[in-house]
Protein backbone atom coordinates (compact mmCIF):
# COMPACT_ATOMS: atom_id res chain seq x y z
CA UNK A 1 0.00 0.00 0.00
CA UNK A 2 3.09 2.34 0.83
CA UNK A 3 4.53 1.54 -2.58
CA UNK A 4 1.40 2.36 -4.28
CA UNK A 5 0.84 5.96 -2.21
CA UNK A 6 4.66 6.86 -3.29
CA UNK A 7 4.46 5.65 -6.58
CA UNK A 8 1.09 7.63 -7.21
CA UNK A 9 2.66 10.95 -5.59
CA UNK A 10 5.43 10.55 -7.73
CA UNK A 11 3.71 10.31 -10.93
CA UNK A 12 1.29 13.11 -10.15
CA UNK A 13 4.88 15.49 -8.97
CA UNK A 14 6.99 14.74 -11.42
CA UNK A 15 4.88 13.80 -14.34
CA UNK A 16 1.57 15.67 -13.90
CA UNK A 17 -0.73 12.50 -14.49
CA UNK A 18 -2.94 10.53 -12.25
CA UNK A 19 -1.53 6.97 -11.84
CA UNK A 20 -5.01 5.31 -13.01
CA UNK A 21 -4.61 2.02 -14.31
CA UNK A 22 -7.36 1.74 -16.63
CA UNK A 23 -6.85 5.33 -17.85
CA UNK A 24 -3.26 4.86 -18.40
CA UNK A 25 -3.64 1.27 -20.56
CA UNK A 26 -6.35 3.20 -22.44
CA UNK A 27 -4.15 5.77 -24.01
CA UNK A 28 -1.70 3.01 -25.24
CA UNK A 29 -4.31 2.66 -27.56
CA UNK A 30 -4.82 6.21 -29.00
CA UNK A 31 -1.45 6.75 -30.17
CA UNK A 32 -1.10 10.66 -28.90
CA UNK A 33 2.54 11.68 -29.73
CA UNK A 34 4.84 12.06 -26.83
CA UNK A 35 2.47 10.12 -24.65
CA UNK A 36 2.81 6.59 -26.10
CA UNK A 37 6.00 5.57 -24.43
CA UNK A 38 5.59 6.43 -20.67
CA UNK A 39 2.33 4.81 -21.16
CA UNK A 40 3.88 1.70 -21.69
CA UNK A 41 7.05 1.79 -19.64
CA UNK A 42 4.04 2.06 -16.52
CA UNK A 43 2.18 -1.47 -18.05
CA UNK A 44 5.83 -3.06 -18.75
CA UNK A 45 6.18 -1.91 -14.95
CA UNK A 46 3.40 -3.81 -13.62
CA UNK A 47 4.13 -6.24 -15.39
CA UNK A 48 7.57 -7.09 -14.52
CA UNK A 49 6.77 -5.86 -11.07
CA UNK A 50 4.00 -9.07 -11.13
CA UNK A 51 6.55 -11.50 -12.50
CA UNK A 52 9.29 -10.65 -10.38
CA UNK A 53 7.06 -11.30 -6.73
CA UNK A 54 6.24 -14.49 -8.46
CA UNK A 55 9.34 -15.27 -8.69
CA UNK A 56 10.54 -14.05 -4.92
CA UNK A 57 7.09 -14.88 -3.30
CA UNK A 58 5.20 -17.53 -5.05
CA UNK A 59 2.98 -18.87 -2.39
CA UNK A 60 1.17 -15.78 -2.77
CA UNK A 61 -0.12 -16.64 -6.53
CA UNK A 62 -1.35 -19.75 -5.56
CA UNK A 63 -4.98 -20.14 -6.67
CA UNK A 64 -7.09 -20.90 -3.69
CA UNK A 65 -10.35 -20.66 -5.73
CA UNK A 66 -10.90 -23.01 -8.21
CA UNK A 67 -12.21 -20.47 -10.16
CA UNK A 68 -12.23 -21.68 -13.94
CA UNK A 69 -9.72 -19.44 -16.13
CA UNK A 70 -12.91 -18.56 -18.63
CA UNK A 71 -15.00 -17.58 -15.83
CA UNK A 72 -11.62 -15.37 -14.44
CA UNK A 73 -11.04 -14.34 -18.10
CA UNK A 74 -14.79 -12.72 -18.58
CA UNK A 75 -14.87 -11.32 -14.81
CA UNK A 76 -11.50 -9.47 -15.99
CA UNK A 77 -13.61 -8.26 -18.81
CA UNK A 78 -16.63 -7.02 -16.64
CA UNK A 79 -13.80 -5.56 -14.53
CA UNK A 80 -12.49 -3.13 -17.68
CA UNK A 81 -16.35 -2.42 -19.04
CA UNK A 82 -16.87 -0.92 -15.10
CA UNK A 83 -13.91 1.06 -15.74
CA UNK A 84 -15.00 2.75 -19.01
CA UNK A 85 -18.43 3.10 -17.26
CA UNK A 86 -17.12 4.80 -14.23
CA UNK A 87 -14.82 6.87 -15.51
CA UNK A 88 -11.39 5.12 -14.26
CA UNK A 89 -10.66 2.19 -12.01
CA UNK A 90 -10.00 1.87 -8.21
CA UNK A 91 -6.19 2.95 -8.75
CA UNK A 92 -8.00 5.84 -10.41
CA UNK A 93 -10.84 6.37 -7.99
CA UNK A 94 -9.53 4.80 -4.75
CA UNK A 95 -5.90 5.84 -4.23
CA UNK A 96 -5.55 9.07 -6.22
CA UNK A 97 -8.48 10.69 -6.29
CA UNK A 98 -9.77 10.24 -2.74
CA UNK A 99 -6.36 11.72 -2.25
CA UNK A 100 -7.22 14.82 -4.45
CA UNK A 101 -10.55 15.04 -2.18
CA UNK A 102 -12.59 14.37 -5.27
CA UNK A 103 -16.11 13.83 -4.21
CA UNK A 104 -16.81 12.09 -7.74
CA UNK A 105 -13.84 9.60 -6.71
CA UNK A 106 -15.04 8.95 -3.30
CA UNK A 107 -18.90 7.96 -4.69
CA UNK A 108 -17.05 5.73 -7.64
CA UNK A 109 -14.50 3.99 -4.75
CA UNK A 110 -17.86 3.66 -2.80
CA UNK A 111 -19.85 2.11 -5.37
CA UNK A 112 -16.80 -0.47 -6.49
CA UNK A 113 -16.20 -1.55 -2.80
CA UNK A 114 -20.12 -2.21 -2.14
CA UNK A 115 -20.44 -3.71 -6.10
CA UNK A 116 -17.39 -6.22 -5.09
CA UNK A 117 -19.14 -7.13 -1.40
CA UNK A 118 -22.45 -7.80 -2.72
CA UNK A 119 -20.62 -9.94 -5.67
CA UNK A 120 -18.66 -11.95 -3.00
CA UNK A 121 -22.07 -12.35 -1.22
CA UNK A 122 -24.45 -13.54 -4.12
CA UNK A 123 -21.02 -16.04 -5.19
CA UNK A 124 -21.29 -17.62 -1.68
CA UNK A 125 -25.00 -17.92 -1.71
CA UNK A 126 -25.66 -19.14 -5.03
CA UNK A 127 -22.21 -21.20 -5.53
CA UNK A 128 -20.65 -22.31 -2.49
Amino acid sequence: GGIIGVAATLMMHLNGRVAGISGIVNGLFTFSAGDWVWRLCFVVGLVAGGLLMQDLWPASFVDTTGTAYPLIIVAGLLVGFGAVMGGGCTSGHGVCGISRLSIRSVVATITFITAGVITVLVKRIFWG
